[in-house]
């Protein structure tokens, strides 16, 4: 584990149940927009996955990842749907979900 990582999952802890963020965002609060994909990285191997809320992350225009990593996309949108987030088309959440982590 690198410290880059731990930032990362320290972020997504952050995101209260009923919204996401982005892999973007997360890149953009720690430093470097262009980490998006390590950030999918770092969520992709997450070790803590009854801490780390990694299915409350999605791509810039809110769609949910094909290979969400603990279930596929069906697994997440049940998890984000039953935290209140809502929906615009089946794997894409309404742009009111989706904050900029601090």
């Amino acid at each position: 584990m690198n410290e880059f990582d731990e930032q990362v999952y320290k972020i997504v802890i952050g995101v209260p149940k009923g919204k996401v963020t982005t892999y973007g965002k997360i890149a953009t609060a720690l430093g470097n927009r262009h980490l998006a994909r390590r950030v999918g990285r770092a969520l992709h191997q997450n070790p803590y996955k009854n801490i780390v809320p990694c299915h409350r992350v999605v791509f810039s225009d809110g769609s949910l990842s094909p290979s969400f990593a603990f279930g596929g996309r069906d697994m997440q949108k049940t998890m984000l749907e039953r935290e209140g987030v809502t929906f615009i088309k089946t794997y894409q959440v309404c742009s009111e979900n989706i904050i900029t982590p601090t």
